[in-house]
């Protein structure tokens, strides 16, 4: 069996959260559970000595069940009252990655990202084409009703009809719903999923920059592996997750330093709310943010798992 101290995982359920006063107890377990449950399941992946790659699908699968966060089963209704989900994993050994938007009644959206990456000669997919190819992959599908929400549903109908739309998590006006993991295996490799059912009342088969490499996900052994969550069009513009990576690349700063930068210096100029959560090639992991909040947790080298969601 590997040495603990030789891996690494950290998760993020979203960032922008609802304000204390409004969390109670009984909400914010619920939380906490979710996202300890997927820690301690990507963690005994890398425990038994699996991959990377396999522990952040693992996590970022387990929260896609999870009806508390917005990806998966908890995915919030666009436009046109349809859940529309993005996805994208990647592998930091060999810079392999797989993705998919707009993607409807996938139970498993990262499931069907890594297929991606394993079963097609492509990056990204999207639409009809990904559902087309998650039918020959035979990955898993549910109908509409496993997806429905209350809470989800009662959003969109404050939006519906309105060219208004809306993000998951309540801070004030800014709600950023996505979740995902990174990871360090004991072999040393790196990976980082990313997965979100978008904003509320989108239209136009709006994507974020979850899906997009180099955006909301990316991962390299050289550097980092990074997810991120926030306003997904100013971290598309900035390129958040790359820039991480390009900073400790051609730089020699620190995660911590590159991340620091990434999200406190060159995403507020641009809107940029939101956090990211990362971990380095000696197993180092920052999780940072420059909104109210950000739901996520990590596990310590002698397998303590933590989990937050405003700071301390």
């Amino acid at each position: 069996m590997p040495q603990a101290a030789s891996i690494a995982l950290a998760v993020h359920g979203g960032a922008g959260t609802i304000a204390r006063t409004e969390m109670t107890p009984a909400r914010e377990k619920a939380y906490r559970d979710g996202l300890e449950d997927a820690l301690r399941r990507g963690h005994a992946v890398l425990r038994s000595g699996g991959s990377a790659l396999e522990a952040v699908e693992t996590a970022t699968k387990a929260l896609e069940d999870c009806p508390h966060f917005n990806a998966g089963r908890g995915s919030v209704f666009n436009a046109d009252g349809q859940h529309e989900m993005d996805a994208a994993i990647m592998s930091g050994a060999d810079l392999r990655a797989g993705a998919v938007a707009s993607v409807h009644n996938v139970k498993n959206p990262i499931a069907l990202a890594r297929r991606v990456m394993e079963k097609s000669p492509h990056v990204l997919i999207s639409g009809m084409g990904a559902f087309e190819f998650a039918h020959r992959e035979k990955v898993a599908l549910e109908d509409d009703q496993y997806f429905f929400d209350q809470f989800r549903y009662d959003q969109w109908q404050r939006t519906r009809g309105t060219d208004v739309y809306q993000l998951d998590h309540s801070d004030d006006d800014r709600k950023f719903g996505t979740v995902g993991a990174v990871a360090r295996d004991a072999a040393g490799h790196l990976a980082a999923a990313t997965s979100t059912g978008g904003m509320t009342n989108k239209r136009w088969m709006r994507i974020g920059d979850s899906p997009v490499i180099g955006a909301g996900t990316y991962a390299n052994d050289a550097s980092c592996a990074v997810s991120c969550t926030g306003h997904g069009e100013s971290f598309l513009r900035a390129v958040a997750a790359f820039d991480v990576h390009a900073l400790m690349a051609y730089k020699g700063l620190s995660l911590e330093e590159a991340v620091r930068e990434v999200v406190h210096v060159r995403l507020p100029p641009l809107n940029g709310d939101g956090g990211l959560i990362a971990v380095d090639r000696e197993g180092r992991i920052v999780l940072d943010f420059n909104c109210s909040g950000m739901y996520r947790g990590h596990v310590d080298a002698d397998g303590t798992v933590h989990s937050a969601i405003f700071r301390a």
